[in-house]
């Protein structure tokens, strides 16, 4: 799902076997029994002296069969990613997306069928998750795999989009790993399920929320056949223009909205800037992400538009970003297909445009609509936080 943006704690791992007090009095009884005999009954008669052989094998079958359990603990241990236990994988590679991320490459420790089989089940369904896990701390976070872009990678091994955060105990753990470290983590997570029926979707993406944009698109767009020609339109907003070096907007008029999610939660929107074009970038590169949303796009032609925001250069996403996509397919146009809003991002960028989560009884709810999306009190379209 996106990166999460609340760790959770875990509990700490226990040995299955309980502590065997009995062993210890054995000991202490023995003990006690030979001091007090010594004087009152005849040497031949003690029991640590007659059978010695005895406490010697019972102790020796013990260390066996614990020792057997372990090694059969150990040796079926499976490298299936599953949502119960957590399943070893390595850092193979580490590529900089920008001065702040970068895209992790993990493997599992050895071809395992199975995966393939749970990477499709989770790529066909819609948005998902795994969670790390900090071995140190005993803490997990959730990470939202990004989509492959070859056969092999698709069974073998998850690309992650992670942004260093210096507050963030996981992230700074993970950047600050070798390669070849073993990184343990469960999954997959179902964060969001995108019917069959989904015709349109407007992703709203802060930062690292471009992950589960990319899930979205392939999720949504492997479904195109020749009756069949979903579309997906995101809006990409970020601090800097290093986030997202080379990309450029398919639509110029959202590229001038009105202000910062950052901002508008503080003060009223401001009157309009005088932003910077963002579609007239003109850097000698690509970013690797925005070289995968043009591949994206080149792969399905018609059916994916991005538009860039950065807020150094004085472009938001506001009402009229939204608008000028959401508004541009009529309610009546097809009546039966299913039109989707999903937003996803840091909190504050979550709350600023729907309304933040809530935490109910131990779990992650929706909470109402608000933020500037229930002010604009759009029909026939669904929205879902991430």
């Amino acid at each position: 799902m996106k990166p999460r943006t609340s760790a959770r704690t875990l509990s700490l791992f226990s040995s299955p076997f309980p502590p065997c007090p009995s062993v210890g009095r054995i000991q202490r009884r023995h003990v006690f029994s030979s001091s007090s005999s010594s004087s009152s009954s005849p040497p031949a008669l003690s029991p640590s002296k007659q059978r010695p052989w005895l406490r010697v094998a019972i102790v020796t079958i013990a260390a066996a069969g614990i020792g057997a359990y372990v090694r059969s603990q150990e040796g079926s241990k499976s490298t299936t990613l599953n949502p119960i236990t957590f399943t070893p994988y390595y850092l193979v590679s580490k590529e900089p997306v920008s001065s702040t991320g970068c895209i992790f490459t993990l493997k599992a420790p050895k071809p395992a069928s199975d995966n393939g089989q749970v990477y499709d089940e989770a790529w066909r369904t819609g948005v998902w998750s795994v969670m790390f896990k900090q071995p140190q701390l005993q803490i997990g976070r959730d990470y939202t795999p990004l989509p492959p872009t070859s056969v092999e990678e698709d069974e073998e091994s998850l690309r992650f989009f992670i942004r260093r955060d210096p507050f963030g105990e996981m992230s700074r753990y993970l950047h600050g790993l070798d390669m070849g470290t073993r990184i343990e983590m469960r999954g997959p997570q179902i964060e969001c399920e995108i019917p069959s029926d989904t015709q349109h979707i407007l992703f709203i993406a802060g930062g690292t929320g471009i992950a589960p944009a990319l899930q979205a698109g392939h999720t949504l767009l492997s479904r195109t056949d020749g009756t069949h020609k979903p579309s997906i339109h995101i809006l990409w907003a970020n601090r800097s223009r290093d986030d997202c070096v080379g990309g450029t907007n398919d639509n110029t008029m959202t590229s001038k909205s009105r202000a910062s999610w950052f901002a508008g939660l503080w003060k009223p929107s401001p009157t309009e800037p005088s932003p910077a074009d963002s579609s007239k970038n003109t850097a000698p590169f690509s970013s690797l992400l925005v070289r995968e949303l043009e591949n994206l796009k080149a792969q399905y032609p018609g059916q994916v538009t991005v538009d860039y925001f950065v807020d150094e250069e004085n472009t938001f996403i506001g009402k009229k970003a939204i608008l000028d996509v959401a508004g541009s397919t009529a309610p009546a146009e097809e009546p039966q297909k299913r039109k989707m809003i999903l937003v996803s991002g840091p909190e504050g960028f979550i709350s600023y445009m729907a309304g933040p989560k809530l935490w109910a009884q131990g779990m992650e709810l929706q909470g109402p609509l608000q933020g500037i999306i229930r002010e604009l009190d759009l029909k026939d379209w669904a929205v879902w936080k991430l």
